[in-house]
């Protein structure tokens, strides 16, 4: 049995400026690889069937384990990316251990 369980970030997203979200997005995987991080999805929301959430788009990153994800949310090279995403969305991030 692995000594620590995969960890999981998944983003709300909000798109404010499409070619700025493209540029942001075309940074992050080169961010995730030191960290062991992967792209599980990525959606565009198709329906609310309860609740409510305003958020158009969804992204799920998978992290050997939370140590990882935490390094790699500090990392200087995602820290770089922060100021895009923010003139580009609104997002939400959470992390979850499994």
């Amino acid at each position: 049995m692995p000594d620590s369980a995969p960890a999981y970030l998944i983003g709300h997203i909000t798109i404010k400026d499409e070619a700025k979200w493209a540029r942001y997005r075309a940074g992050v995987p080169a961010t995730l690889e030191p960290w062991g991080g992967e792209l599980v999805f990525r959606g565009r929301r198709a329906a609310v069937l309860a609740g409510h959430h305003d958020a158009t788009d969804t992204v799920v990153l998978r992290f050997p384990d939370l140590a990882s994800l935490q390094g790699w949310f500090n990392s200087s090279a995602y820290q770089a990316l922060i100021p895009v995403r923010e003139q580009a969305a609104d997002v939400v991030l959470v992390a979850y251990e499994s």
